[in-house]
């Protein structure tokens, strides 16, 4: 992979974050759903008779299923305490006693809920309805190849391809994942890196579903697979410039956590790789990457408030790493090279992020940075791209997230213009540095994630790619806004909302309220066609973004954590009684 110097907080894929841990990630409906004029009556009936089924009978309603309670003793370096459900924990999947009782609660679920079948196989038919199997994604150039990725009607798995030097050229199919995945009940691409000469690649591939992964390579001149086999790997894959080593980083068996970064040469045995750097402090996370020219491979480590690059000239044999920074607690720093500097994001003296540049042999030397987008206490920046010519800036203002370019002569500094009034946009693929256009991609509550090409001169853009939606979706049919509701505290809590034209503000509408709220991931107003199902129906759509996340600057981050974590569910109670009293939500 490229190095993505960007945070987690600035990604392309619009995807609902997992719920993880600690994190709040919370739904919230209000209402029982009346049906839309404009549904069909049937959808009426089984809509209200899912709502207003009688209560069962005791004597006859499902039995909930009540794990036993069979003590444990945890030991740690601050005492031990007593989990009475420790026997749940079944690494291996393999337990009987913990199947059964998973079994016994998917049963129960299933009486509860029988009454809901009719509704939820047709809603279940509305979602998939919705999605155009057979797409892909819009191609990228890189090395004299344009590279994109498709699927089939009916099948499963992606189709990764490309097309050698215009897009009317044949088609040559790198992997079928479809083919691969044959024989195993899970299959994963977790990651493909071409060698620089274009003839191998390297993937990184799961069958198991533990993302231990396992490194083949494809010889594509022949189409046949290298004995090269690598297992319990991260799916980060680097090639060096000679065409036949790869860095990869590889996992403790056990604990699976990223622990080595080695060096495989085609054809050796994987018991002789070498050992290139092995990190011992297991809160750090590691990964490997090629710079945007190939010029350097870059080790990259990172924990939660700290992170530390090392970087190697692709071309030296020996690959002998430097440190670019020594890393230290509440430095946190991504680089880049253009020509003979780095770009670099960093939170040295900027809470929220700026953008230096420095000469790449004194990188580590802070009297030579030089701002290049300065620190700014309304603005986060969440990420950046280099070109030739031009910086390309991902930022968050006023709760949005939005893009600003940049030439390196100072003659340009403006945003990418937006015409709704919540949206987000990313970075798109942007795999060469010297062009004057950049890829981004823009979307919002009713618009389906859109692909554009911009020219970053002119300011003129050329739509790529608009996400399609099957069946009867009208974006002019919904209405959008983006309000403030205020905290308990004063604090002022952005919110997305989306409805269909026509429903009525006047506190009957069914309210369906999302947040997520921890790690400083931010969940921005993008399209997702599956709320659409509710919507439809009358609900009101909103996304509440509170602390926790990184929405209105590294400070809202601050302030949904530890101590103040409290502030991430209370944020989530004042959006509610805020959508409520302004008529947006019926109360009971």
């Amino acid at each position: 992979m490229r190095a993505s110097p960007a945070t987690p907080d600035d990604s392309v894929t619009f995807q609902p974050l997992r719920a993880l841990g600690a994190c709040l990630a919370v739904s919230l409906c209000f209402a029982a759903p009346a049906a839309h004029a404009a549904n069909k009556e049937a959808d009426r009936a089984m809509t209200t008779a899912a709502q207003t089924a009688p209560a069962a009978d005791p004597a006859t309603a499902p039995t909930p299923p009540v794990a036993a309670l069979r003590p444990h003793e945890v030991k740690s370096p601050f005492g031990t305490r007593v989990d009475p459900y420790y026997w749940l924990r079944d690494d291996e999947r393999k337990d009987p006693d913990v199947i059964a009782y998973l079994n016994a609660e998917n049963a129960y679920k299933e009486a509860v809920l029988a009454h809901t079948e009719g509704l939820e196989k047709k809603l279940y038919a509305e979602i998939v309805g919705r999605i155009k199997q057979d797409d892909a994604t819009v191609p990228a150039r890189k090395n004299g190849y344009w590279y994109y990725t498709r699927y089939e009607t009916g099948s499963e798995y992606p189709i990764y391809a490309r097309k050698k030097g215009t897009l009317d050229a044949p088609e040559e199919i790198l992997a079928n994942a479809n083919e691969l995945a044959k024989g195993h009940d899970f299959y994963q691409i977790g990651g493909l890196e071409i060698s620089p000469d274009n003839r191998l690649m390297a993937i990184a591939e799961d069958t198991v579903g533990r993302r231990q992964y396992v490194l083949r390579v494809k010889d594509l001149a022949t189409g046949q697979w290298l004995p090269d086999r690598v297992e319990n790997v991260e799916p980060d894959l680097a090639w060096a410039n000679d065409n036949r080593t790869l860095l990869y980083v590889d996992k403790d068996p056990v604990t699976l956590l990223s622990k080595r970064v080695k060096k495989h040469v085609l054809g050796r045995p994987a018991e002789k790789n070498e050992v290139v750097y092995e990190e011992p402090d297991d809160s750090f996370y590691m990964g490997v990457a090629k710079s945007k020219t190939d010029r350097y491979i870059y080790i990259v480590v990172q924990s939660t408030v700290s992170s530390e690059y090392r970087y190697a000239d692709a071309n030296d044999p020996e690959l002998e790493f430097r440190v670019a920074i020594p890393r230290e607690r509440d430095h946190e720093y991504q680089l880049e090279e253009v020509g003979d500097r780095f770009v670099m994001r960093t939170n040295w003296q900027a809470k929220n992020f700026r953008i230096v540049e420095v000469p790449i042999a004194e990188v580590a030397d802070r009297a030579k940075w030089r701002d290049v987008v300065p620190h700014r206490e309304d603005t986060f920046v969440a990420g950046f791209d280099t070109f030739r010519d031009y910086l390309a800036v991902s930022e968050r203002s006023g709760g949005l997230r939005k893009l600003r370019v940049k030439s390196w002569d100072g003659k340009k500094d403006a945003l990418i213009d937006a015409a709704e009034p919540a949206y987000t946009m990313a970075l798109g693929t942007n795999e060469e540095q010297d062009t004057g256009t950049l890829r981004y991609v823009y979307t919002s509550l009713t618009t389906p994630n859109t692909t554009y090409d911009y020219d970053m001169k002119t300011g003129k853009q050329v739509l790529l790619k608009r996400d399609p939606v099957l069946g009867d979706f009208d974006p002019s049919r919904y209405a959008t806004e983006f309000v403030f509701a205020p905290a308990r505290d004063g604090a002022k809590i952005p919110v997305s909302l989306l409805y269909r034209k026509g429903t009525k503000r006047d506190g009957t509408a069914p309210l369906y309220q999302y947040a997520y709220g921890s790690y400083g991931y931010s969940q921005d107003p993008a399209f997702r066609s599956s709320v659409l199902s509710l919507v439809d129906r009358g609900f009101v759509y909103a996304i509440a973004h509170i602390r926790g996340g990184q929405d209105m600057g590294r400070q809202w981050y601050e302030d949904g954590k530890l101590l103040k974590k409290k502030n991430t569910f209370t944020d989530f109670v004042d959006v509610t009684r805020f959508l409520v009293q302004q008529k947006y939500a019926d109360p009971e």
